[in-house]
């Protein structure tokens, strides 16, 4: 089982739009993508900055005279850090969008957790007509 926080944005209570589930823990696919993940989550300002600082990491290294190992060590120290911070970015982003934290739900996917967490939250479930 995963562990998921559920976002909600009252206004409207479409089940489609109005309900979000993020994955607690580490993202791989930002691990592995780092900025084009957050171009791909319409995190511009966080896509910017990790190209930047990707791009910083191996001018420095190559100005440095930095062997390949160490700067490999670099990029994936880096990219580690995406990994476990990729979602808290996410969860960022959708409270600028106006979307409060409801809980917190479990499940083996995102829309088993949704409906694991509309069974512990009947009026809720029946606002969202689900």
């Amino acid at each position: 089982m995963r562990i998921f926080t559920v976002h909600l944005r009252r206004h409207g209570l479409d089940p489609d739009h109005d309900l979000i589930v993020v994955k607690e823990g580490f993202s791989w696919p930002a691990f592995f993508l780092t900025g084009f993940w957050a171009l791909y989550q319409r995190l511009w300002l966080a896509a910017a900055l990790m190209f930047a600082v990707a791009t910083a990491i191996n001018v420095v290294a190559f100005v440095l005279g930095v062997d390949r190992l160490s700067l490999v060590v670099l990029q994936l120290a880096f990219a580690g850090t995406i990994g476990f911070i990729a979602n808290d970015l996410k969860r960022g982003k959708l409270a600028r969008m106006g979307f409060a934290w409801a809980g917190i739900a479990t499940g083996i996917d995102p829309e088993d957790a949704v409906g694991y967490f509309l069974e512990r939250e009947p009026d809720l479930a029946r606002a969202l007509g689900a």
